[in-house]
């Protein structure tokens, strides 16, 4: 039961066992509160037989009392049960789904999105704690008091009264769970135009400088206004849907007052039953009908938020990388060895990819847009796993190696630079972290940092804004860079490293990166031919296949496609508007 629970609400083991404990706790309540009734049955019984002697007086008074202290630490229990326990397992599912982000190999974020990642961990989250803390106990708890008490009632009243004040619960819950599966349906789809809006709307503030530079802003947000609207239309339908059958369930319910008073007073009218016995049904209906109304209103509820659980779930049971802790390879050659990758649409990225980037060596992989570079680049590092052939590091498969013991030995400058809204000294850090901020500073001087960061008004202390907003992308990209220079570790790849630098600033680094990569491997991507001029061995890459492969002496010997791209180049840098 307890791993179904944390599958079914994307639960820890302690959340699914706080869950029953909550359970409980709700019907014991329940069920004390219910006692009351009994107790105030006994003194009316008591008056009507004339019985109500000194000797009666101290045990209803003691009743009253032992209630009353029933009531206060049943609810102070049921309290930390339902509420505190609820919002330290919020913590922990947050937690433990940005740990299992953390492990889910790259390939996963290509299915998503950030707009969807985020309403995982913030609203997802968020439903999956009102349906721990206030329905989903809630109901359970008062669903099996109802059974308890109408279970008793059955051996100690007429069965009579019981089936025409019970029957109605029942009903009125299958009326409600006959609609779980169109209610779930229309709770996915809601759920997704409510991310396709919280998708434009962040794309709208990633993208608005190009949106004004286009005069673009009025058609864009005309799309947004729609897809808005359409939230809020969708919104009231779904609303509605689950309003005809709860309403429904409800009107049900409300027979079984109907049902007791009919049934009470024809077994009075025979004497079959006495005014007492009467009068306590129909208490007792008026009592048990209204919390139940809440928990039709409660079910319905949760029978919507499995769309949320369902997505949690997927995202905690997702398939992680593993591999050993400790890598035992000798030295860090890279050898790709009939290396096949394919995407989740089964369109082949790569077909039998052979070559060795060698340590103490700069390789080079070139080739036309969409040829493969950057994803070797990515399965070098393990970003994914391979579906075919495999990759070592130093003899030893990368497969089975731990992803974050391997890139441990990386240092990885991305095309694209993603910084912090923090200072340049901290960004840096990142590289190493408990680095000095001596050693960030020599790794920023080796990246050309120190020019620009001694401009600014803090010098290193200064803040650069949401991802570097502050800085120009050729800064932005040295700051990346210094952060390879700072973790020194044994192999480099660098996707388009210098593509943001001038010619000055790019020269630079390169006499930088030569001091960097001794006895290093490097695996370089580039476009421009001059970055790669002095790489010990280039591999080019077209159509998912090495085209071919050797030192730029051995290329440019013969009319091959790194020759022709060398060519275009220079062609393309004397063209003149």
């Amino acid at each position: 039961m307890i791993e179904k629970l944390q599958h079914k609400y994307a639960l820890s083991r302690q959340g699914a066992v706080d869950m029953v404990k909550a359970c409980a706790c709700v019907m014991v309540t329940n069920i004390i509160l219910m006692m009351s009734a009994g107790v105030l049955y006994t003194l009316i019984k008591d008056l009507l037989n004339n019985n109500l002697g000194k000797d009666r007086i101290p045990f209803y008074a003691i009743s009253s009392v032992a209630i009353l202290v029933l009531v206060f630490i049943t609810n102070f229990i049921q309290y930390n049960a339902t509420f505190l326990t609820t919002y330290r397992e919020s913590g922990v599912r947050r937690t433990a789904i940005a740990e299992k982000l953390r492990k889910l190999p790259l390939s996963y974020f290509g299915k998503k999105n950030v707009a969807d990642l985020t309403t995982n961990i913030m609203g997802d989250c968020a439903m999956i704690e009102t349906a721990s803390s206030h329905w989903i106990p809630e109901l359970i708890g008062a669903v099996a008091s109802v059974c308890l008490v109408g279970i008793s009632m059955f051996f100690f009243f007429d069965y009579r009264m019981v089936l025409a004040s019970f029957w109605v619960i029942p009903v009125a819950f299958i009326i409600v769970i006959t609609c779980s599966g169109a209610e779930k349906k229309v709770a996915r789809k809601n759920h997704a135009i409510k991310l396709d809006m919280a998708d434009s709307i962040q794309e709208c503030l990633e993208s608005i400088r190009d949106l004004r530079a286009n005069n673009a802003e009025n058609r864009y947000m005309a799309e947004l206004d729609g897809k808005i609207k359409k939230v809020e239309k969708f919104a009231l339908l779904t609303e509605l849907k689950m309003a005809v059958y709860v309403n429904s369930a409800a009107i049900v319910l409300k027979l079984g007052i109907g049902t007791t008073a009919v049934v009470g007073g024809i077994l009075f009218a025979k004497g079959e039953i006495d005014l007492l016995t009467f009068f306590m049904f129909l208490m007792l209906v008026a009592r048990l009908y209204s919390p139940m109304e809440i928990s039709l209103q409660n079910f319905a509820a949760i029978i919507a938020a499995g769309v949320q659980c369902e997505r949690l779930d997927e995202v905690l049971s997702h398939e992680i990388q593993t591999g050993a802790e400790e890598i035992k390879n000798n030295g860090y050659d890279i050898v790709f060895d009939h290396v096949g990758f394919k995407y989740s649409d089964d369109t082949d990225v790569l077909k039998d990819v052979s070559f060795t980037a060698k340590q103490g060596q700069v390789t080079a992989l070139i080739g036309p847009s969409g040829g493969g570079k950057t994803t070797i680049s990515r399965l070098a590092a393990r970003f994914w796993d391979v579906n075919g052939g495999k990759i070592t590091l130093g003899g030893e498969d990368i497969s089975k190696v731990d992803p974050e013991t391997l890139l441990s030995k990386y240092s990885i400058v991305f095309q694209d630079v993603t910084l912090f809204n923090n200072s340049v000294m901290e960004n840096i850090r990142i590289g190493k972290n408990g680095a000095t901020d001596e050693e960030v500073m020599e790794a920023a001087k080796l990246a050309n940092c120190d020019e620009f960061v001694n401009l600014l008004p803090d010098k290193y202390n200064t803040n650069i804004g949401e991802n570097g907003s502050e800085l120009s992308g050729g800064e932005r990209q040295r700051i990346s860079i210094a952060r390879a220079f700072l973790k020194d570790a044994p192999v480099i790849l660098l996707d388009e490293a210098t593509a943001s630098l001038d010619a000055e600033n790019e020269t630079a680094i390169q006499e930088a990166l030569s001091r960097l990569i001794k006895n290093k491997t490097v695996m370089i991507i580039a476009h421009r031919m001059r970055t790669i001029a002095n790489a010990d061995h280039i591999v080019v890459l077209k159509d998912g296949v090495v085209a071919e492969q050797g030192s730029p002496t051995e290329l440019a010997a013969y009319d091959s496609i790194y020759s022709r791209m060398t060519k275009q180049q220079m062609i393309s840098q004397n063209w003149r508007m």
